[in-house]
């Protein structure tokens, strides 16, 4: 059914984007956040009929405010942090020149359920209903499960152009560029064994307990020929990346699989590797959504080639 298929893509996306914007967090890297006040801003409009807009647009670091609807009179916080404390820091700023408008806070990663039951010290002159006015993942996907077919779909296709969509002509030319970078180091020799497996990759997936995982690993899979294809030219230039790209992502795994398992290894992985190819000094900056997909792709090929995670046990393995 086209509902169920557009709300399954829509919790898909919101979701992964949620835990990485976490898992970055921790790593004080908020490109992602920055992004999603954008996105966020879009996607209420769009579902609720606001007409919002971003504060920074016209004033630089406006004071607990992020978006802002002069219509609705409507104020609203962005934040990756949902605590009470961030929400009473909020209505505690100078934002009495909004007195009559209403203040929402939107939790972007994190669960927000215990926060609308708190009670708030609230200052200022802005309208304020924590039972109400305290979104997150869970109750915005809520109001999307209510809307009609026809909103629905509009929804899904703003998420796709936002968050789902991959310039099919920049793939191979931005892979060829990160795939140079990720070489620059010698092979370790201790990275282990490079052979190629085929396998069943649901069997993979389930066996390894990759839930959030499954969607990138699903998304990005069918863009490994493209990869092949890339490895393939540099090795007719007698040049194997290959190996050297596969056995730095092996290594990356290896050195983090101790401290982190399932979900988190696998996000925290791409988190590395992007970094590694940010701060490599023949680095030229491409748009980040072009290298998230690149290094997602290059990583998922890794996991298809068995290079990290568990293989379950039963195998018949076939080398391609």
């Amino acid at each position: 059914m086209n509902r169920q298929r557009f709300f399954n893509f829509i919790e898909e996306k919101l979701n992964i984007l949620a835990y990485r914007i976490e898992q970055r967090g921790k790593l004080n890297h908020l490109e992602l956040h920055n992004h999603s006040e954008n996105f966020y801003l879009r996607f209420l409009n769009e579902l609720f009929g606001w007409k919002l807009e971003n504060v920074n647009v016209f004033k630089s670091n406006v004071a607990a405010i992020d978006l802002i609807d002069r219509t609705n009179r409507i104020m609203i916080q962005v934040s990756a942090t949902a605590t009470t404390d961030k929400i009473e820091s909020a209505l505690a700023k100078d934002i009495h020149a909004y007195s009559g408008y209403s203040f929402k806070f939107v939790s972007i990663s994190k669960d927000a359920a215990s926060l609308r039951r708190q009670t708030y010290q609230n200052p200022s002159k802005v309208t304020f209903d924590p039972k109400n006015d305290i979104y997150d993942i869970t109750s915005i996907l809520g109001s999307v499960r209510g809307l009609e077919i026809e909103a629905l779909e509009k929804i899904d296709q703003l998420v796709r152009q936002e968050l789902g969509s991959i310039d099919e002509t920049k793939i191979e030319t931005n892979l060829a560029k990160v795939i140079k970078l990720l070489s620059e180091n010698e092979l370790d020799p201790d990275s282990g064994g490079l052979q190629t497996i085929s396998f069943e990759i649901d069997r993979k997936i389930e066996f390894n307990s990759l839930v959030k995982a499954r969607y990138v690993i699903e998304e990005h899979a069918k863009h490994c020929h493209k990869l092949d294809k890339v490895y393939a030219e540099f090795d007719k230039q007698g040049v194997n990346k290959s190996t050297s790209v596969l056995a730095s992502i092996r290594k990356t795994y290896v050195q983090n699989m101790e401290d982190s398992d399932n979900d988190s290894l696998f996000f925290k992985i791409l988190d590395l590797v992007t970094e590694k190819v940010r701060q490599s000094k023949n680095y030229v900056p491409i748009p980040y959504e072009e290298l998230e997909v690149c290094v997602n792709v290059i990583v998922v090929n890794a996991f298809l080639r068995c290079k990290i995670f568990k293989n379950p046990k039963g195998y018949s393995y076939v080398a391609p």
